[in-house]
């Protein structure tokens, strides 16, 4: 008896769905297809984790015409289209991201940068990041276990960062008269403050904060903002070569001198930097050079040499070259660290110079040419 009610029971149950899935087809379809396309997304990541792109693309548009909704298939389309260059298929599929799932941060910030730097559609980039930067995520915190605040606080300062480029790049690609691109850099500007105050140590957002202190002809808090990114990461040569610009316009040739000098240095070692642009910073170097010698009747530039290694420091030479000890090392490093003219900028240097208008759109910005 029992086994004939539990046959009935499991009878019952297959004529339940049997019943279910004839008067309501669609619903029972789509569910099926979305079976179907989540597995198709799982060969698609297989395939993305193995950079075969090509196959990555065909799984997934597979997935997505079955379930559309999934938003991180259209976000990895997106990323794949990027490698191909086809940027417009890129922020067709980033868009299709977060219209499926809108607090999806990842596809809005990629469409912003997409959009900003390959297709120079700002406004569709400020658009997101202001969208990221409005967004309020329920925060869950879980000691040991998971924690989504820093996430949510590192994509905040991302939007802040990435809208301040797209507002400078707007300022500086688009034909406006100058109280247009002053009214843009004055936007970059506060969009790099918020930054710099949840990207407390990001040298990216420290040095584009002084750049546009710079453009807008406010030398002094340019000045010391580059110190601080200097103070970041002070091996790059990107600070140290714009704050020798603004020390030669304000007629600093020596401190600027220094400065270039250290750029210098950086860049040459830097294989990855283009010949054009070592050829930009000694062509400056030289300038700053003739002008010393011209108005200081030959009297060369005094080096920085109050740090000197101790007497105990060992040095090893191997054919000729010096090996670094850790000592010269940190010595090096230091050295590149300190930034001299802090004080003489705090003391010397107003907020805007006199001859603003000769140099408003002359700074030096790594890749653009002004």
């Amino acid at each position: 008896m029992r086994k004939f009610f539990s046959g009935l029971f499991t009878l019952l149950i297959i004529l339940g769905i049997g019943f279910l899935a004839y008067t309501h087809q669609g619903f029972c379809q789509r569910q099926i297809d979305k079976v179907r396309g989540v597995w198709y997304v799982y060969q698609g990541d297989k395939a993305y984790k193995k950079i075969k792109l090509q196959k990555a693309i065909n799984y997934y548009l597979k997935a997505v015409r079955l379930y559309p909704e999934h938003y991180g298939a259209w976000n990895n389309l997106g990323n794949i289209y990027v490698v191909y260059e086809d940027y417009y298929s890129a922020v067709d599929a980033y868009e299709q991201a977060f219209e499926h799932n809108p607090k999806m941060m990842l596809a809005r910030m990629n469409y912003g940068i997409v959009s900003a730097e390959k297709l120079g559609d700002f406004d569709g980039a400020i658009t997101q990041y202001d969208n990221i930067i409005k967004t309020k995520r329920h925060l869950i915190s879980i000691p040991f276990v998971y924690s989504n605040r820093k996430s949510y606080k590192l994509n905040k300062g991302l939007a802040y960062y990435n809208r301040g480029v797209a507002y400078k790049q707007k300022s500086i690609y688009l034909d406006y008269d100058y109280e247009h691109r002053r009214k843009f850099l004055l936007k970059a500007l506060e969009s790099y403050k918020e930054a710099c105050k949840i990207l407390k140590r990001d040298y990216d957002a420290r040095y584009n904060l002084a750049l546009t202190y710079h453009l807008l002809g406010d030398f002094r808090e340019a000045g010391l903002t580059y110190c601080k990114a200097i103070e970041i990461s002070p091996m790059k040569y990107e600070a140290h070569y714009n704050l020798a610009v603004l020390l030669r316009h304000l007629k600093f040739y020596k401190e600027s001198l220094d400065e270039l000098e250290k750029a210098t240095t950086l860049i040459t070692n830097s294989p990855e930097e283009i010949s054009t642009r070592q050829r930009y910073v000694f062509d400056v170097m030289n300038d700053v050079t003739r002008t010393i010698l011209a108005n200081e009747d030959n009297d060369l530039v005094e080096k920085i040499d109050d740090e000197k290694p101790a007497a105990d420091d060992k040095l090893t030479y191997i054919h000729g070259k010096i090996v670094l000890s850790d000592a010269l090392d940190k010595l090096i490093l230091k050295n590149f660290r300190v930034c001299s003219v802090r004080k003489l900028i705090e003391e010397n240097v107003d907020e805007a110079a006199d001859e603003f208008d000769d140099v408003r759109y002359n700074v030096n910005v790594p890749g653009v040419d002004f």
